[in-house]
């Protein structure tokens, strides 16, 4: 994922479904110099973790 998108996907006012590895993810924030996202699984908003952009996947509005 780009640092644009990511960004732009924090601002909507609804949530995206974001993958990583196949678990869907909230993303919470971009760090831009590293291009990494802070993001955390929907089922566990306790396990925050820093990822790459590139390995994150965008599958559309979360219905």
């Amino acid at each position: 994922m780009e640092v644009n998108r990511a960004k732009e996907i924090i601002d909507l006012p609804y949530l995206v479904n974001i993958h990583f590895h196949g678990i869907p993810v909230y993303l919470q924030d971009v760090n831009s110099h590293e291009k990494t996202a802070t993001v955390f699984p929907l089922d566990n908003m306790e396990h925050e973790q820093s990822v790459d952009l590139n390995r994150l996947n965008e599958e559309g509005p979360l219905n």
